[in-house]
C-alpha cells in the first residue's frame, strides 16, 4: 500500500439521554469548543473496556454525574465529509466511527456536574415543534429552501413532502432526520457551513451542536417518536403517577403535536396500559384530577402496545 493512504479508525460512544421538563422534551448535554453543546461522548478502548455499554455508562457518569438506566443502541455514525465526534488530535486524524445510544429517564433532577445540563430538544430543531403553529419553518427559511430547490423536481418534491408545504402533503413527525439532512444539504443549518470551513450566517434555524451530534439527536428523536406508537416508551419519561392530562402533555412534548383530548384518552383506555390509583391531584389548580399509573407489561401477553397520537385538525 502506498505511503500516506492508510487511515486508522477510532470507535467513539455517544448517548442521547432524554426526559421531560416544563412541558418540553430535554436532552442531556455537555460543553464543547466554541461555546456549543455536545452529547456525552468518549472513545472506546478495547484494551480497557469490556463492553461498549459499560464504557458508555462510565463516560456519562464521569462527564455529567448522571447514572444511566436502560439504554438501547441507536445507530452507527461514520460518514466521511462530516465533522467527526471529538476527532483525534495530532497528525493521525483517525477516522471516527461513533456508536450512538438512546436512553430515557423520568427524572431531570439537577445532579449534573462539569457544566452538563438539560437543553430543550426543540432549541436544536425548532421546526419540529408544531404544537402552537402548523408552520414548521419560518416564511424566510421556506423561501430559501424553495430557492435552493429551484426547478429540480426531486428537490422540490422532497421539500414539499418533508415539511408539508402544500395541502396535499401530510406532516410525518417521525421523519426528523430526513428534514435535518435536507436542511443540511440546502445549507440552511450551521453545521453545513462549519463542515466546509466557513462561518455560518446568524439567521440559520436551530442551535448548532458539536461535531455531528445534532444529526445523532435527530436520529434519536425520530426513533422515539416512532416507538411511541408501538411500544409503551412514554412511561419511561413520566413519573410513577400522573393524570391523563399530564400523560397527554408528555405525548405532545415528544411528538411536537397538539393532540385531540377525547380521542387521546379513548386511545389510552383501549390499550389497558394504565390503571387508576384511587388518588387525586389538585396540582392543576382546578378540580382534583384522578391519578393513574402504568400497569407494566405482562410477559405472558407479548409486546405491549404504544399510544395512538390523534392530532388536532
Amino acid at each position: 500500500m502506498a505511503q500516506g493512504t492508510e487511515q486508522g479508525v477510532r470507535i467513539g460512544l455517544s448517548v442521547v439521554v432524554m426526559t421531560l421538563k416544563d412541558r418540553q422534551v430535554v436532552v442531556l448535554t455537555t460543553p464543547a469548543e466554541h461555546g456549543v453543546r455536545a452529547l456525552p461522548f468518549g472513545p472506546f478502548d478495547p484494551a480497557r473496556d469490556r463492553t461498549f455499554e459499560r464504557a458508555l455508562r462510565d463516560y456519562v457518569t464521569q462527564q455529567t454525574g448522571f447514572r444511566l438506566g436502560f439504554v438501547e443502541q441507536l445507530y452507527t455514525f461514520g460518514d466521511a465529509g462530516r465533522a467527526s465526534p471529538r476527532a483525534t488530535p495530532g497528525p493521525d486524524q483517525l477516522r471516527e466511527v461513533s456508536v450512538g445510544y438512546l436512553a430515557l429517564t423520568p427524572d431531570a433532577a439537577g445532579e449534573q456536574t462539569h457544566d452538563s445540563r438539560w437543553d430543550a430538544v426543540f432549541d436544536f430543531f425548532p421546526w419540529e415543534d408544531r404544537r402552537a403553529s402548523a408552520a414548521a419553518l419560518s416564511a424566510d427559511v421556506v423561501a430559501r429552501l424553495l430557492d435552493w430547490a429551484g426547478a429540480d423536481p426531486l428537490r422540490l418534491a422532497r421539500a414539499r413532502a418533508l415539511f408539508a408545504l402544500t395541502p396535499d402533503h401530510r406532516w410525518n413527525e417521525e421523519r426528523v432526520l430526513e428534514r435535518y439532512e435536507l436542511l443540511y444539504e440546502a445549507r440552511l443549518v450551521a453545521e453545513a457551513f462549519r463542515d466546509g470551513d466557513q462561518a455560518a450566517p446568524a439567521d440559520v434555524p436551530g442551535k448548532v451542536m458539536a461535531s455531528d451530534h445534532r444529526r445523532i439527536l435527530a436520529t434519536a428523536l425520530g426513533r422515539l417518536r416512532s416507538k411511541l406508537k408501538y411500544r409503551p416508551v412514554l412511561f419511561d419519561l413520566t413519573p410513577g403517577t400522573f393524570t391523563l392530562s399530564q400523560l397527554q402533555t408528555a405525548a405532545e412534548a415528544v411528538a411536537g403535536l397538539s393532540l385531540h383530548k377525547q380521542n387521546f384518552r379513548r386511545g389510552v383506555e383501549r390499550t389497558g396500559l394504565v390503571e387508576a390509583t384511587g388518588l387525586t391531584s389538585s396540582a392543576t389548580g382546578g378540580r382534583p384530577a384522578e391519578l393513574f399509573r402504568f400497569r407494566g407489561v405482562d410477559p405472558q401477553a407479548g409486546a405491549a402496545p404504544g399510544l395512538s397520537l390523534p392530532a388536532q385538525r
